[in-house]
């Protein structure tokens, strides 16, 4: 197989694994919970717990991912999480007990974990060592594909199969995708040269660097999940808007797909935190949008914008993370997940609070917004300090982090 063909085949590989364990395992909760709240007897409490465990399952891959060297270990836990990830999605739909569904959303929250951070890990330190542009735009196409899938198909389902059986045609594609997730990823080559011969070594930036830049994900993290999560029942009920949730949902999927790749070529440009603070501004007039403004017109253009900025500053901040540790990536991928997912727990919770005591999800994107304004602003601190070290010998900023 010649290179490119061997490339895109890697890339394949990582883009069924994310809509497999990040769109279906994942998100197809986000269309599927209005469904879930008229069919099921799902609270919004209830709904905002749900999310929560998710999202803490996410941080437990997280620290995991953290925490593990060894490629061989990576590979091994990469795999069993695809496994996971089609059980956790046929658990929803074989039982309407509680525990069990959140259950079922922090195994599914472990495995978005092992395709977000290992999965990706193993295509990046497969990139590098391949001699390969170390970018992954391609490869996180895959997150908007898969919000875009489980909002096409809620959308095709919701007229003629209940809530139940809506979770069973999702485990049934996710049991299609988890045949190339597997099969097209090679194993990985634990060895510290590159195909040519050239050694692969970390050139990580400051502590202090280090510390703004996980604060600034943390940012990120909040501005993120209020709407990834809440976005179709926050529209269904604006005025005027009732059922036009998962078609908000679907501009979101649609703007995502291509959106790494867009933002990979921004970055050529402008470099990787202009890239990264100019998708921040864009992002929070996304969140805001839909209730500053009101309107099918607005919601949608907010979600064009969130979709084509949220992942686009994950795929930005991931491949920033492996180009610091290309013999390890996912180790810092992991650490910077962490301070994202403790975001992403915190978020709904309070999002969660808000909408019982305010019968509405709105106030969470202006927490939302609020977030990303302090996240922008730590972004112009790191080009300040970036500036700075770029004056400084590397041997005096080298840490291990």
């Amino acid at each position: 197989m010649n290179p490119q063909a061997e490339r895109i085949k890697v890339l394949s590989a990582g883009i069924f694994s994310l809509i497999l364990a990040v769109g279906v395992a994942r998100f197809a909760y986000t269309p599927l919970l209005p469904i879930m709240q008229q069919q099921a007897g799902l609270g919004i409490a209830a709904a905002g717990w749900l999310a929560a465990f998710n999202y803490a399952g996410y941080l437990s891959g997280a620290l995991i991912a953290s925490q593990i060297s060894d490629l061989h270990l990576k590979d091994r836990l990469y795999r069993i999480g695809m496994v996971l990830a089609v059980l956790s999605t046929i658990m929803m739909a074989l039982s309407s007990n509680l525990l069990v569904w959140i259950i079922s959303r922090y195994i599914a929250g472990l495995c978005s974990a092992a395709a977000m951070l290992l999965g990706t890990g193993l295509i990046l330190n497969w990139l590098i060592r391949h001699n390969h542009r170390s970018e992954l735009g391609i490869h996180f196409a895959g997150l908007g594909l898969g919000i875009a899938g489980c909002a096409a198909t809620v959308a095709l389902m919701s007229q003629s199969l209940d809530w139940r059986e809506q979770w069973l045609v999702f485990s049934a594609i996710g049991s299609i995708l988890l045949i190339p997730a597997l099969r097209w990823l090679p194993a990985p080559d634990s060895s510290s040269l590159t195909t040519s011969g050239k050694a692969m070594q970390d050139q990580p930036p400051s502590a202090l660097f280090l510390k703004i830049f996980m604060a600034m994900y943390f940012c990120a993290g909040v501005g993120y999940v209020v709407s990834a999560t809440f976005i179709v029942a926050i529209v269904d009920r604006l005025p005027g808007l009732s059922g036009k949730g998962t078609l908000v949902f679907f501009a979101i999927g649609i703007a995502a797909a291509p959106a790494c790749i867009i933002w990979d070529l921004v970055a050529r440009r402008t470099g990787d935190l202009n890239a990264l603070l100019l998708a921040a501004l864009l992002q929070i007039a996304g969140i805001l949008l839909p209730v500053a403004i009101g309107g099918l017109t607005a919601a949608i253009v907010g979600a064009l914008l969130f979709g084509g900025t949220f992942i686009g500053m994950v795929s930005l901040v991931l491949t920033m993370a492996g180009r610091y540790y290309p013999t390890r990536p996912a180790k810092m991928m992991g650490k910077m997940t962490i301070y994202y997912g403790v975001a992403q727990i915190i978020a709904p919770a309070i999002t969660a609070w808000f909408a019982a005591h305010q019968g509405g999800y709105a106030s969470g994107l202006y927490l939302a917004a609020g977030a990303m304004t302090v996240g922008a602003g730590l972004l112009i601190a790191l080009k300040t300090l970036e500036n700075h070290e770029l004056r400084q010998p590397l041997s005096n900023r080298q840490v291990d982090p």
